[in-house]
């Protein structure tokens, strides 16, 4: 059974000015996304109908990719603020607040980034694991959280490992 699922990919490397910037992208199949251009990076944000959110995701970034483009990550980011995570949970921000303090249970997840500001950042997929323990989420959205983080550490690991190639190379 085909679903439509929503998510945004963030790539680069063709320029947005050129003449057939849109059509590369609708050519190679990406005729299921709004294109921008925003803060030096061009944003896909695609309504795929596919059987999983995992085949919607890879479809899409073989599409832009054989449009020439270069995907760095995909979005819902896995890593969240107490906002963000009180938006996707359906939570107040008071909840998710007493929640983080240890207020309300102690063993919410702890933060994994920006730990000395006061902008701390937490892992979605696991601050959705622990909700969909707890009964708050559906178990939908761990998966797509988990499947999220793994492809962007994918993503990232490829660019390093690419950006590491042409150093060696230089030197």
């Amino acid at each position: 059974m085909m679903k439509a699922f929503e998510f945004t990919i963030i790539a680069s490397g063709l320029d947005p000015f050129a003449d057939d910037f849109e059509n590369r992208f609708f050519e190679a199949g990406c005729d299921d996304a709004t294109i921008s251009f925003q803060k030096g990076v061009i944003l896909l944000d695609f309504t795929r109908e596919q059987a999983s959110f995992g085949a919607a995701v890879k479809s899409a970034i073989a599409n832009i990719e054989a449009a020439g483009a270069c995907v760095l990550r995909v979005e819902p980011d896995h890593l969240v603020s107490l906002a963000d995570i009180a938006k996707r949970s359906g939570l107040t921000k008071a909840a998710i607040s007493l929640y983080a303090k240890g207020d309300r249970r102690e063993d919410f997840p702890c933060p994994v980034a920006c730990l000395t500001s006061n902008h701390a950042l937490w892992d979605w997929a696991d601050v959705a694991s622990w909700l969909y323990v707890k009964g708050t989420v559906a178990e939908e959205i761990c998966t797509q959280a988990r499947f999220v983080r793994s492809m962007n550490y994918d993503l990232e690991s490829r660019i390093l490992s690419e950006k590491n190639s042409y150093c060696d190379a230089a030197a």
